[in-house]
């Protein structure tokens, strides 16, 4: 940066500066020893000469470190970069220079100790906004775009001019006006940048939330101010408490009528067990919704501007002073009981200053024990601001969070990531998109700095991979960029992995936990209408399960039609819609039916010899044990455990008997479902010199399974799914009794104005077609949402139906 052989020892004896009307670029070049600045526009070049400084000696400014004139480049281009309405001081400048190259040598010391990437990382806000479907996720997410500058018009989810959310990029999105997958992108607000991940709010694509929520450091929970907390808000926050997300939750659409975010705080508060009270509160609702107060800073924020984008602040008005106590008082207790610094303040009758509580609110919240609560309207640009600052004050940087990994050369020892740009490369494959020129893959870096050109090892599969095309994603559109350090959400092309692989640089064998994938509920059989349409039809199928670990793709052994499985009938739809839309394949759709499954109520023996002799090799195989059910709640759905003594069976045919008791849980005999939540132990065997074999010992255990099966008292489990109706009083009784035929049973009855709220646990088998007859019963007023909630077991005559409807099956 230097010109080492300048003569002239006199620094800064030039400064060239931008004029008023124009970004400095920051482009830095040294004549003698002067630093030049040079213009965006080279006709409006403006040269200013400055102070002599004599204490300033280019020789002095080589030896600095590099991170250390990085520093001093970001802090002089911030000088620069002002206010188009200021005049750029050179003056100011200078004296960042002569501050920065005269100070003392032991200031200077402590400066450079600071390491490059700390204040960047601090910078730095991974978040996802999720919520019940309608709550007005998108809509906010394109009015944060808005106000960061990230875009520069706002399109409505389902707006008039056809446009749609920015985030809603795919086609069938825009169409039915929900988010399908989630969406990554990034902005900019007050030298902060956020990177964002806006997720689905409908059960069906509840990966999307898993494998977000997996990724972050924080998360916006977003809340209707009309319906409150909803099914699938319980689910989201279920799902921030399994990755141990912080969040900040965000009461929308105070303009509707009937908005209550009072009414909301409580339900959080009970629903979702949240330790949380309000931030902010609203200054008038519905109609007369004008703009918020804020309870940290005790100051009135009031949105002008023909898209809200002016945030005046004003002084509290005098008929909401008394309010404003005593939320604020209510706000420091909340915090009071989590934090002790806020505590000691608060018993000793200190006045709480403004500076104090937002420290023990950020301290609360980055440890999960407080949830501040913002208001606003997304759709009508009020309280979007006050919000961003929220996510820069209280959700934490990449350097506040604890991440581990699994280290897989050391029997999967847990190690603490650094989480810094100094560590070595680690990196998660969170979500996988096929694209026009391959494979994109989604991945955050947990340590280390990626490259465009490294080398990175993929360690589920051990292969090693070049680092051809790096970027940042902005919904559907891709940036280049040339490299990307821990704390930073990048995109990846021609990486040929599986969602939730872990790349490292090869010099350390470390896997990430990946995230929850939950089972599939729904099926239905699918084929090509054209058979020379089999190949596409194909692609189609493998493209997205590779893409969607919920959506899985089988055989029917008996008819031999292609089956697919997913989270629901709206899962399924819209992928047979993408197959038509996206490889142009009309395809035939059968009847859904449910995903059921198999297991066992008592624990039963079994000791079964395989023994098959006919010239030559024969096979002997023996095993002795019982087959048990797992206790209720257990994460695993099978476990096998050896507990011979001795060696009857040698320990190389142990694993192969595992395999066989597995692939005979696949098909029960009751109607060839799965079999879970059992446990088998092997305590006994036998095996002879010549015959045994790994063959052997695996047909030994699938017949000892069967065998045994049948002893266990076996029963079937069907899906059970939790229904939240929504529903005008006056047919209140109609659906109850409705629920009723449909074996439902009624968990909670609540009433929101002239509605009642039914929530009902209901077999899923029963609710094919419900959205037809609750529009019948309530003259299409009625709504309704559910969640798969747990297999149950069916009822006895349920069972004897099923049983002899798989019987003409198997006859044949």
């Amino acid at each position: 940066m230097i010109d080492k052989t300048s003569q002239n020892h006199n620094a800064l004896s030039l400064v060239t500066l931008s004029t008023p009307s124009n970004r400095c670029k920051g482009m830095l070049k040294t004549n003698s020893a002067a630093f030049i600045f040079r213009s965006a526009s080279p006709k409006e070049k403006k040269t200013v000469r400055v102070y002599h400084c004599p204490n300033l000696n280019p020789n002095t400014i080589m030896s600095r470190s590099r991170s250390s004139t990085t520093r001093l480049l970001y802090t002089l281009r911030s000088s620069i970069n002002q206010s188009p309405k200021q005049s750029p001081s050179p003056i100011t400048a200078l004296l960042h220079l002569h501050r920065h190259y005269s100070a003392a040598p032991s200031l200077r010391a402590k400066d450079d100790k600071e390491p490059w990437w700390k204040e960047s990382m601090e910078r730095v806000r991974n978040i996802g906004i999720s919520a019940h479907i309608d709550s007005g996720k998108t809509t906010l997410t394109e009015r944060v775009l808005f106000y960061t500058g990230r875009i520069h018009e706002i399109h409505e989810v389902r707006g008039k001019d056809g446009v749609g959310a920015k985030m809603d990029s795919m086609e069938l999105e825009r169409e039915k006006g929900i988010t399908i997958q989630s969406a990554a992108t990034y902005c900019t607000w007050k030298d902060y940048q956020i990177n964002i991940i806006d997720t689905p709010g409908h059960v069906d694509f509840t990966i999307e939330v898993e494998r977000a929520l997996r990724v972050l450091d924080g998360a916006i929970l977003v809340l209707c101010s009309v319906g409150g907390v909803q099914s699938q808000s319980i689910t989201v926050d279920r799902q921030m408490r399994r990755y141990e997300v912080p969040r900040v939750a965000f009461i929308n659409k105070l303009d509707r009528m009937g908005a209550d975010p009072w009414k909301v705080l409580n339900q959080a508060r009970k629903k979702l067990r949240h330790h949380s009270a309000a931030v902010q509160i609203p200054i008038g609702l519905e109609e007369d919704f004008q703009g918020l107060v804020d309870l940290v800073q005790l100051k009135a924020y009031f949105f002008r501007g023909s898209s809200g984008e002016k945030v005046e602040t004003e002084e509290i008005p005098a008929d909401m002073q008394t309010m404003v106590t005593e939320k604020r008082r209510e706000l420091i207790e909340a915090v009071s009981d989590v934090d002790d610094q806020l505590a000691e303040l608060f018993l000793s009758d200190e006045p709480v200053s403004s500076a104090d509580l937002e420290a023990a609110i950020r301290r609360a919240t980055v440890a999960r024990k407080f949830i501040p609560v913002f208001m606003g309207s997304a759709f009508k640009n009020k309280g979007v601001q006050p919000l961003l600052d929220g996510v820069l004050s209280y959700l934490p940087c990449p350097l506040e969070v604890d991440n581990f990994a699994l280290d897989q050369s050391n029997k999967e020892e847990k190690v603490k990531l650094s989480g810094t740009p100094a560590g070595h490369m680690v990196a998660l494959a969170f979500k996988l998109e096929e694209r026009q020129f391959g494979q994109l893959t989604y991945l955050r870096i947990y340590e280390g700095v990626l490259r465009k050109g490294d080398y990175i090892t993929n360690i589920n599969t051990g292969k090693k991979i070049k680092v051809s095309k790096l970027g940042r994603m902005h919904s559907d559109s891709m940036e280049d960029i040339q490299e990307a350090h821990a704390g930073q959400i990048v995109a990846v092309f021609g990486l040929d992995c599986a969602s939730g692989d872990t790349f490292t640089d090869g010099s350390v064998k470390y896997t990430m936990t990946s995230m929850n994938v939950p089972e599939p509920v729904v099926s239905l059989a699918v084929s090509p209408v054209s058979k020379d349409s089999g190949k596409q039809f194909s692609k189609a199928l493998n493209r997205f399960q590779r893409e969607d670990p919920t959506f899985r793709v089988g055989l029917d052994p008996e008819s031999g039609q292609t089956i697919i499985s997913g989270m629901g009938e709206l899962h399924l739809e819209v992928y047979v819609e993408r197959i038509k839309r996206e490889y142009k394949v009309d395809a035939t759709v059968g009847k859904p039916r449910v995903n059921f499954r198999e297991t066992i109520t008592q624990r039963a023996e079994f000791d079964y010899l395989h023994k098959k002799q006919s010239g030559g090799q024969g096979q002997y195989g023996r095993v002795c044990g019982y087959i048990e059910p797992l206790p209720a709640g257990s994460e695993t759905k099978f476990e096998f455990e050896n507990m011979m003594i001795g060696q009857a069976v040698p320990s190389s045919f142990i694993p192969h008997i595992e395999k066989g008791f597995r692939e005979a849980a696949n098909s029960g005999s009751l109607i060839g479902f799965p079999v879970e939540n059992i446990r088998v132990v092997l305590t006994d065997g036998a095996s002879h010199a010549v015959d045994s074999s790994e063959l052997a010992f695996r047909l030994a255990s699938i017949y000892a399974f069967r065998q045994c099966y049948a002893k266990c008292k076996p029963v079937i489990l069907e899906p059970v799914m939790l229904v939240e109706l929504k529903v005008p009083t006056e047919f209140q009784g109609t659906v109850a009794g409705d629920l009723n035929r449909r074996k439902g049973i009624i968990v909670g009855n609540d009433q929101e104005g002239d509605d009642s709220v039914i929530n009902a646990m209901v077999p899923l088998n029963n609710m094919f077609g419900y959205s037809t007859s609750l529009r019948s019963m309530t003259q299409g007023k009625g709504e309704f949402t559910m969640e798969y909630k747990e297999h149950a077991p069916v009822s006895s005559d349920v069972q004897t139906q099923l049983i002899n409807a798989h019987k003409p099956k198997n006859a044949e």
